[in-house]
């Protein structure tokens, strides 16, 4: 079934933001998220040619040598979409109960955050597949931290996705 990712792909593009690595050059260029990941455009995670998410300021060189020249919008919005279209699969096959295309858009902007092994692995989704829908709210909320410290934009994307996923 087609479902309506707009409220997803909106919610993921608030909350990443587009951030520039480096403003002095024209294309956007590879940035250090809050939870110490080289990123580059909408959270798209800078992954070194063995697929292992580059860390920490040590790896600054590397996560330029990837992406040299930045990327453009239009590439942003093209890893936006394919990083989403990746995660599909996993989220089509790990919910196992019926969900309307907002508690789904809330869903993909969670995992797109967190990552599908760990979305597999949360107790919101045991919870959720066991029908408890009214759970998904306050356990979206168990996830606002990164390095052991409370985030507060993390705070707000979950404050997000539990309102989207309680809307009709």
């Amino acid at each position: 079934m087609a479902r309506n990712l707009v409220p997803a792909v909106e919610t993921i593009r608030a909350f990443e933001g587009l951030a520039d690595g480096d403003p002095r050059t024209a294309n956007l260029d590879p940035y250090l998220c809050p939870a110490g990941y080289w990123t580059i455009g909408w959270g798209h995670v800078v992954r070194d040619a063995e697929g292992r998410m580059l860390k920490g300021a040590a790896a600054a060189g590397r996560a330029k040598a990837i992406y040299p020249l930045g990327i453009t919008l239009e590439e942003a919005r093209v890893l936006l979409n394919d990083d989403i279209r990746t995660l599909l699969p996993t989220l089509e096959t790990a919910i196992t109960v019926p969900v309307n295309d907002n508690q789904f858009s809330a869903l993909v902007s969670f995992v797109f955050n967190i990552g599908v092994g760990a979305f597999k692995r949360a107790s919101l989704l045991r919870k959720l597949n066991a029908g408890d829908y009214a759970a998904v709210p306050k356990e979206l909320m168990r996830w606002v931290r990164a390095g052991g410290k409370v985030l507060a934009g993390l705070k707000r994307r979950r404050e997000a996705e539990a309102r989207l996923w309680l809307k009709p």
